[in-house]
């Protein structure tokens, strides 16, 4: 009896677990079988292994195989454990370098033809099986500059199964075969938006860098026309840029999604899904195999709810446990997976269904309970969850004139939040924070920098007649060493508390 150990990776979410794939040759009426908790597609991997090895012209053992994806109790889905299967089988009999084929990883789907096929999830299941130890990694051609993102890792790209089979040493010939094409990787062409086109909205514009600058986040409500779409649209480009490991976490969701990765943008994501999306298109999901949703999509980014109204009131809602964690576990029947949830949340909504309530020279023909209703769908838990929220109008002839002198730019405004940004790291050194909108409140309220009763005075009037909650208490103090970092004060003052009121309630203080 013969057996043969290499290694694969068996996602769940975005995170990956080293799966060891030992094959069995058995005297035994010949027969090949695959165990250890696969999904229907992985157990499809036996026909597939066969006919790339027949049409390889590889020996595929003519005894009974067992493959035994270790450990049995993980689940283990999708296509890219075939190169894995194939060559811990081909191992049992084939001269190969025991030694090389037990320390490499390989992943990839197997064709018909014995061609590797890209498949999606690479980068982070290089990631994890970097981060078990492993320095050798084989996958399909079209994956190999995914791959090579990881850093202190050996990528092979492999065409064919014949020429990872000679690659562990094994005297074969490799077919001349044309690599399988990677998913088109045809990108959109980036915007250049800058925050200097926004024109009579300084009041908003402000609040978008203060939003920046703490990480806070941001709901805008007013009429079609005001602009909150287009400010909304220019907040990734006042953000710092991604450091190293948010910008490989952002890679490896696009992986994981289906998306080719080439490179690690430095860009933070930005989000906008349409306002028909359900639950699972939010939070992510599905039957088989769970793939992430807009909201893991905009992890260290921005996550855009334009016509807030317009979403399920439930979709909405799942929105809540994110916002507080930072994180979006998905829970199936046999599968769990979680993924990174850590964005700012940006909601754009009409003051009614037409857009004309309370509108100067507008005309609303909206029942009170349809207007009721439609905001009634921007829940009091979801809201408390809110620091900014900003009402806005249409910009009118007269703030056009005199807007007519340039505003404050994108460059020049993403100066500012990087400053600030890095005043509330020195503050919060030493602790698990680095921006304030995610500073705990028990520390905002109790810890070194707590404000003394005379600033925190008009916070604690509004706190005590109803216009907080303390939810909201805490996040009125995280707005406002956001406006002190931004002005670059070390201590918290009157003036920055009633501004964060403002911001958040539009309560005068």
């Amino acid at each position: 009896m013969t057996v043969a150990r290499t290694w694969s990776v068996a996602l769940a979410g975005i995170e990956g677990r080293l799966v060891e794939v030992e094959a069995d040759l058995s005297n035994q009426q010949p027969d090949f079988k695959i165990i250890g908790l696969p999904d229907k597609a992985l157990g499809e991997a036996a026909q597939r292994v066969r006919n790339a090895c027949s049409n390889s012209g590889l020996p595929f053992p003519r005894r009974r195989v067992t493959v035994n994806l270790s450990p049995a109790s993980l689940p283990k889905h999708g296509s890219a454990f075939d190169v894995a299967i194939a060559i811990a089988t081909l191992a049992t009999e084939l001269p190969m370098d025991a030694a090389s084929v037990a320390s490499t990883v390989h992943l990839g789907e197997l064709g018909l033809d014995g061609r590797l096929r890209p498949v999606p999830g690479v980068l982070p299941a290089v990631v994890a099986a970097a981060r078990a130890g492993m320095r050798t990694v084989v996958v399909p051609h079209a994956n190999r500059a995914e791959a090579e993102l990881v850093a202190g890792v050996e990528v092979r790209g492999a065409v064919s199964l014949a020429d990872v089979v000679r690659g562990h040493g094994a005297d074969v010939d490799a077919p001349d075969l044309d690599p399988v094409a990677e998913r088109d990787a045809a990108a959109a062409p980036i915007e250049r938006l800058d925050l200097a086109e926004v024109i009579g909205q300084r009041e908003a514009v402000d609040a978008l860098v203060v939003a920046a600058a703490g990480g806070h986040h941001l709901l805008m409500c007013g009429p079609p026309g005001a602009g909150k779409t287009m400010l909304a649209r220019r907040l990734p480009g006042i953000l710092p840029d991604l450091d190293d490991g948010a910008a490989l976490s952002v890679a490896s969701i696009r992986s994981l999604s289906g998306e080719p990765v080439a490179t690690l943008s430095r860009t933070p994501p930005f989000e906008a899904p349409h306002h028909s999306a359900s639950i699972a298109a939010l939070v992510g999901g599905g039957s088989r195999i769970l793939r992430p949703g807009a909201i893991a999509r905009a992890t260290e980014g921005v996550l855009f709810l334009d016509e807030a109204g317009e979403f399920f009131g439930s979709a909405l809602d799942a929105l809540r446990q994110p916002l507080e964690t930072g994180s979006i576990t998905i829970h199936r029947a046999g599968a769990t997976a979680e993924f990174p949830a850590r964005f700012q949340l940006v909601l754009a909504t009409n003051p009614c269904p037409c857009g004309d309530y309370a509108v100067a020279g507008g005309t609303c023909v909206c029942p009170p309970a349809a207007i009721r209703r439609y905001l009634g769908k921007l829940s009091g838990p979801l809201l408390d969850r809110i620091d900014i929220e900003l009402s806005l109008a249409r910009v009118s002839v007269a703030q056009h004139t005199a807007s007519a002198a340039p505003g404050l730019t994108s460059a020049e405004a993403k100066v500012r939040v990087a400053e600030a940004r890095e005043r509330a790291a020195l503050r919060l050194c030493g602790t698990p924070w680095t921006t304030n909108a995610a500073v705990s409140g028990t520390w905002l309220r109790q810890g070194p920098l707590a404000p003394t009763p005379a600033v925190r005075r008009p916070l604690d009037a509004a706190l005590h007649r109803g216009a907080l909650t303390l939810r909201g208490y805490d996040r009125v103090l995280r707005i406002a060493w956001s406006l002190a970092d931004l002005e670059g004060a070390p201590q918290l003052a009157v003036g920055h508390i009633g501004r964060a009121l403002y911001l958040k309630k539009g309560i005068t203080a």
